[in-house]
């Protein structure tokens, strides 16, 4: 059987969890044992299972039992176990026992040691008064003086943790995935997710193939969707997600669907001072230049005689899907064909007279 110093660590696996203990494979034929609080959130949340890998240190052997911890500290941590704490990076448990000057007095076993206001807390840092009294973990960043001056800090703690829980969501979130996400909150620019507690953007861009001048108009917060990861850097904890890329491509069927020549129905839904881009479907926007515009010249501010959201009946000049361009030009409405049909027909029922001046002799 593997002997053990009290101090010692090593990476491990849980092989157990149980309502009051963290079973830890040894190589062995008996199990180490953790106590199960340390591994519980303020709410009761255990945050490991069977098969995870977490790093232990030995505490010695009660009542026939190999017991560990992921961090020294407590009533029964000796000066011993502080100083290879230090050696070892190992994090320390203590009792913030007061605020100071600079900062707080920090309880390790029986030694005291002083955590800069700087070095306490992460990102949920509180009123400096909120820490006194709480059991915390810390790192050793000072052992001078047989132990006399230490000095700690809690906030490597959390950018240790933090640093850990962005890898393994790194290995999850991944570029081309696709994840659950919660909305969060609506912005101008589009809605914040929220990624099993990772918060990614969803950019107004990427909402709908159609423009989208609210995030409002699409998602809700709290709504639960299924996004598709299109970007991720790590490094500066960005991540951007789409809703659109989950969506079929209406520029795949538009070759078939809106031929050169056919005649469309839209609305005008941006004004440029080169020409009007007309929607005539979902996703789908088509341009008629400004030279092909009846009544107005190249210097004309087309702002001031068209408007966003105004109908306009089109006809197909070109259309390329791949690159997703429709060049359009201006057609009549299908209410002026309607129009110039019935004429025409009514013009079919006639006698003729009137445009047949010959006939009109003959019956003379």
């Amino acid at each position: 059987m593997t002997r053990f110093n009290i101090g010692d660590s090593f990476e491990t696996t849980v092989v157990a969890v149980t309502d009051t203990t963290v079973f830890v494979d040894l190589s062995a034929k008996s199990e180490g044992v953790i106590d199960i609080s340390e591994f519980k959130d303020a709410e009761g949340n255990v945050s490991v299972k069977e098969g995870d890998k977490i790093k232990v240190f030995f505490t010695g052997e009660v009542r026939g039992e190999m017991r560990f911890t992921t961090k020294i500290g407590g009533s029964s941590a000796d000066d011993t176990m502080i100083e290879n704490a230090w050696k070892g990076g190992i994090p320390v448990e203590g009792h913030v026992e007061a605020e100071i000057k600079g900062g707080y007095e920090v309880k390790l076993g029986g030694k005291r040691a002083f955590c800069p206001y700087s070095q306490m807390g992460f990102k949920d840092k509180k009123e400096p008064a909120a820490y006194v009294g709480k059991t915390l973990s810390f790192i050793i960043t000072e052992y001078k003086n047989d132990g006399r001056d230490i000095l700690v800090s809690n906030r490597k703690i959390g950018e240790s943790e933090h640093a850990n829980a962005l890898g393994k969501l790194a290995a999850q979130i991944t570029e081309g995935a696709v994840v659950s996400a919660t909305v969060e909150s609506i912005e101008k620019f589009g809605a914040f997710v929220n990624i099993q507690g990772f918060r990614a953007l969803l950019p107004m861009s990427e909402l709908s193939f159609d423009r989208v001048e609210d995030a409002g108009q699409i998602v809700e917060v709290g709504q639960e969707i299924n996004v598709k990861v299109i970007k991720t850097d790590w490094k500066n904890e960005r991540v951007s997600v789409s809703l659109k890329a989950l969506m079929k491509d209406p520029w795949e069927a538009a070759g078939a669907r809106f031929p050169v020549g056919s005649k469309l129905e839209g609305k005008i839904s941006r004004i440029a001072d080169f020409g009007l881009f007309v929607n005539v479907a979902p996703g789908i926007d088509g341009l008629v230049h400004i030279s092909d515009l009846e009544d107005v010249s190249a210097n004309t501010n087309l702002r001031k005689v068209y408007k966003v959201g105004q109908s306009m009946s089109v006809v197909v000049e070109k259309i390329n899907a791949m690159e997703k361009r429709l060049s359009l030009k201006p057609a009549s409405s299908a209410e002026q064909d309607e129009t110039a049909a019935k004429y025409m027909s009514s013009q079919d029922e006639d006698d003729g007279e009137t445009y047949n001046p010959f006939a009109a002799l003959l019956k003379k």
